[in-house]
């Protein structure tokens, strides 16, 4: 039988702030012209950030992103990527679609979301979900536009 566990708060914030002092995915591609682009930023918090997405045959190869942002905002970002590489568009989108529906307090799938949990409570910080969904939004309007 499975067990389970709480993430606790201090373990959301280690992912966090593992994500933030050692993005894995913060860069600009080899070849941009081979990567769909959009960028976006706030008027609230630092964030301004390019998000690079490149699919083959329907599957997200790689995902990445490049600019200043905060600490959730890049912890975010850079989990999103993880999350997408490998994944076939329809999967792609029900993860972000899980996400979207985790940040807004609605029923949500949690297994498909890993280090993403990290940003359960962010709807207690309002001010905050926009730092936690700045990337998955871009992301997500790649994928439409890739369509």
């Amino acid at each position: 039988m499975p067990t389970s566990f709480e993430l606790t708060p201090q373990m959301m914030r280690e992912i966090i702030m593992d994500h933030y002092s050692a993005p894995r995915h913060k860069m600009n591609p080899k070849d941009e012209g081979m990567y769909q682009k959009t960028h976006s930023s706030s008027v609230n918090c630092i964030d301004d950030i390019d998000v690079f997405l490149k699919t083959e045959n329907g599957v997200v190869v790689d995902a990445l992103w490049n600019g200043v942002a905060c600490a959730i905002s890049t912890a975010s970002t850079d989990i999103l990527c993880d999350l997408l590489i490998g994944k076939n568009e329809k999967d792609a989108q029900y993860i972000i679609d899980q996400y979207h529906h985790m940040i807004h307090e609605e029923e949500y799938d949690a297994s498909v979301l890993e280090e993403a949990l990290a940003f359960m409570n962010t709807s207690k910080q309002a001010a905050r979900i926009h730092c936690a969904t700045i990337g998955w939004d871009a992301f997500e309007e790649l994928m439409k536009e890739g369509k």
